[in-house]
């Protein structure tokens, strides 16, 4: 079954096509397109009810958790307040219960008021500006039409922001970077202004129009710029987030990057003009003529048919969709190529960035201050528990007893602690009361902190958090501290906010309270626990609104949680299912008690390792066409997701095939097994070609899958036909995995270890591939 495409989770809405200031850098009005002239001035109410109901329904195909729409122009604030609150409430109205809409508007700030600033505190909208600096380097670009300077009018509009009663509506400023302007001034002009983040923006510019090279200024002017503005920013102490500085850090620490610019993280961002057009990147407009349509608009396609668009699918490629010279780059993981838009040349964006090497400059800098790009030691324990050279032996075969599958157990544990401080150390929070708690229950009820921390979802956030998601907001963090004040049972009370009128204690359930709600005080006692809301509603676990995470017994003491609640879970690529009702839950009961029982007889090999370390099963939604339906996220060590199949054993098999991908991901975590850099495709198992990380995980998988069917081919003539055709298909991957030339000295030990494990099947005869 194709997989669905890569959600588009970051919509760009333009409310007004037009501009009340000439900025003569400007990417829409400035450059090679021209597409602006003839789209509506302003959104009509019918594109925007469509463009709110493509969005709900993209977010329920998804389950999206949030979704963030820029509301852009233009202008935006052009369009006036009844037309943002319309936008606001349309938007919110079509988006699923479970789905949080992160809304903000990009303005110049000219029109910026206090009546704009109360709207956007009525609808939850922030507000991002633009400022090139000081008086002097703002006026080089940002002008009125008629020359006069608008550097005033947004000096009021921070001021507004600053504001104690408008402060939470602030989001941040962005600066497009003049090589002639002093950066130090520039930073300075910023930092004044008290921003919690920062983007500096490089100048929109491709080969056939490259960027301004003063004269004397050197190769590489935009590094030299921004490395005097990070040095500045460091010797301040970061008062503030700067996305550019931040994003190499991360990247140099191996994490993702934040945002299109910079980085190999896949785009998923779409535009949506006033007419209803779907259109790519802005950035594209610098390009020629026409470069960022689709030929898509909001009555006729899906955002899904716009995520499989060749545009957008070049910009989610990552690695393999740069050029050669790119690839080749030891700094390409950090760099990303750069912007998509800025490697034009020649009707082609197969080339490297026009700052190519001010890029590099920069991030060899950026490496060089941060001592060869290590971070300095986080307060836990990043790598956990080692394991020894036996139980790397065990997992090479595809095997992995109880304690060496315990042992990564940890190391995932270590792993997400580690993840959790750096999300509370990027947030930009000097206190935060639910990080305090965290902490004062972690040195006196450690226990409970790892029981909340450990489940897998927990983990699927902080990544998101670190990779820039906006919808991975910092409320998880107060939700974790109540969950595991619950569990600690010291009587800690903390402040939770609700998400759309619901509750989350992540491992324990979710408290579905509706109505207008925004906070929840949590109080976990010794006898129960206690929620009171900021609209005076006291309730708790006895409420019939409580949806507990329910945990399904099996032989031998065994328990798994059925996750149908947490609104993290949707870390796996299929759409999740809904709470299910009673029925449903029963009928996974009974097959989950059938397949343990079935694995623990047919694959106990397997099964030993997989109890040690599955905690979790989240039920999906079910394929098209009654296909089964799996998957490991990534991200979530210890779950798996499946569509509840026809049968048990088919069940059994899903189980053990899902948690082969878990093992794995956490070995990749500790180990590299192959050259990530290696753009080739591999086609094994009847399967599209695919690079060798996925070549690599389906081997591991399909050890698994063959070792069932083969422990059931003596008394059952399919199973024995669907042994002898899987092994033959995992007996020719093994080979190719050997000899693809891309594995590394521990990715030939699990090589071999699946050699091993092939030749120590029953000894059917084997049958060609079909």
């Amino acid at each position: 079954m194709t997989p669905p495409p890569l959600p588009l989770t970051q919509v760009v809405l333009k409310v007004h096509s037009r501009c009340d200031l000439a900025c003569d850098h400007c990417y829409v009005y400035e450059h090679a397109d021209t597409g602006w002239r003839s789209r509506p001035r302003v959104i009509g109410d019918a594109v925007l009810v469509r463009a709110a109901e493509r969005i709900g329904e993209h977010a329920a195909a998804h389950g999206l958790t949030a979704v963030r729409v820029v509301l852009h122009g233009g202008e935006p604030l052009l369009a006036g307040p009844a037309v943002i609150r319309r936008a606001a409430e349309t938007l919110r109205a079509a988006l699923p219960e479970v789905c949080e809409l992160d809304l903000r508007v990009h303005s110049n700030g000219v029109r910026l008021s206090p009546a704009y600033c109360e709207l956007f505190d009525e609808l939850g909208i922030r507000v991002g500006l633009s400022l090139d600096g000081d008086r002097a380097a703002n006026d080089r670009h940002r002008r009125f039409a008629d020359g006069r300077s608008s550097h005033p009018q947004v000096l009021r509009a921070a001021g507004l922001l600053r504001e104690p009663r408008f402060r939470h509506l602030y989001a941040g400023l962005l600066c497009t970077v003049d090589v002639d302007n002093d950066p130090l001034a520039v930073y300075r002009a910023l930092a004044e202004l008290e921003p919690p983040a920062v983007d500096f923006l490089l100048p929109h510019a491709t080969w056939e129009r490259p960027p301004e090279r003063p004269a004397g200024a050197g190769a590489t002017p935009y590094a030299h710029w921004l490395l005097a503005a990070h040095a500045q920013w460091e010797a301040d102490g970061r008062p503030f987030a700067v996305r550019t500085f931040d994003s190499v850090h991360r990247t140099l620490s191996g994490l993702p990057g934040l945002g299109e610019a910079l980085g190999l993280e896949p785009v998923d961002l779409v535009v949506l003009e006033t007419d209803g057009t779907y259109e790519q990147a802005d950035s594209l407009r610098t390009a020629y003529d026409g470069a960022p349509a689709t030929g898509m608009d909001v009555f006729r396609h899906s955002l899904d048919e716009v995520a499989r668009h060749p545009g957008t699918a070049a910009r989610q490629s990552g690695l393999a969709g740069l050029n050669a010279t790119c690839r080749a780059c030891p700094v390409v993981r950090s760099c990303g190529g750069g912007l998509y838009a800025h490697r034009y040349r020649d009707g082609s964006f197969d080339h490297p960035s026009v700052y190519c090497a001010d890029l590099r400059a920069l991030i060899d800098g950026l490496a060089a201050r941060a001592g060869g790009g290590r971070r300095p030691a986080p307060p836990v324990d990043v790598a956990g528990p080692e394991l020894g050279d036996a139980q790397l032996g065990e997992l090479a075969r595809g095997l992995g007893g109880p304690e060496t599958v315990r042992t990564l157990a940890r190391s995932q544990l270590a792993l997400t602690r580690a993840m959790l401080a750096a999300v509370h150390g990027s947030s930009g929070l000097a206190r935060s009361a639910a990080w305090e708690l965290l902490a004062d229950l972690d040195a006196a009820e450690p226990g409970a902190v790892d029981v909340v921390v450990a489940h897998p979802y927990v983990r699927a956030w902080a990544a998101r958090r670190l990779g820039g998601d906006p919808g991975a907001g910092l409320g998880t963090l107060a939700e974790l501290a109540a969950a595991a004040a619950v569990l600690a049972g010291r009587g800690d009370a903390v402040a939770v906010p609700l998400r759309e009128g619901v509750l989350h204690l992540p491992t324990l359930g979710r408290l579905v309270l509706g109505g207008g709600a925004r906070e929840a005080l949590v109080t976990g006692g010794r006898t129960g626990w206690t929620a009171r809301t900021d609209d005076g509603t006291l309730t708790g676990p006895g409420d019939p609104r409580w949806q507990p995470v329910r945990r399904i017994g099996l032989a031998g003491g065994r328990v798994l949680a059925l996750e149908d609640v947490d609104p993290q879970r949707a870390a796996h690529r299929w759409p999740v299912a809904d709470r299910l009702g009673a029925a449903e839950y029963a009928c996974w009961a009974r097959d989950l008690a059938e397949a343990a029982e079935l694995l623990d007889r047919d694959l106990p090999a397997y099964a030993a390792g997989l109890w040690a370390g599955l905690t979790t099963v989240t039920p999906l939604r079910p394929g098209a066409d009654g296909r089964d339906v799996s998957s490991a996220a990534r991200q979530a060590f210890g779950a798996v997701g499946i569509a509840r199949p026809r049968t048990a054993p088919t069940l059994a098999l899903l189980l053990a095939h899902e948690f082969q991908h878990v093992k794995l991901g956490a070995v990749l975590d500790r180990w590299e097994l192959y050259d990530r850099t290696d753009t080739r495709l591999f086609e094994a198992f009847g399967l599209s070609p695919r690079p060798i990380g996925s070549l690599f995980q389906a081997v591991y998988a399909h050890l698994a899958v063959t070792a069932f069917w083969g422990t059931r081919a003596r008394a059952d003539e399919a199973a024995q036909a669907r042994f002898t055709h899987w092994r033959a298909l995992t007996d020719a991957a093994v080979d190719l995995l050997a000899t693809s030339g891309a594995l590394t000295p521990l990715g030939h030990r699990f090589a071999a270890g699946a050699r091993e494990s092939v030749d120590s099947w029953l000894p059917l005869p084997r049958q060609p591939v079909l």
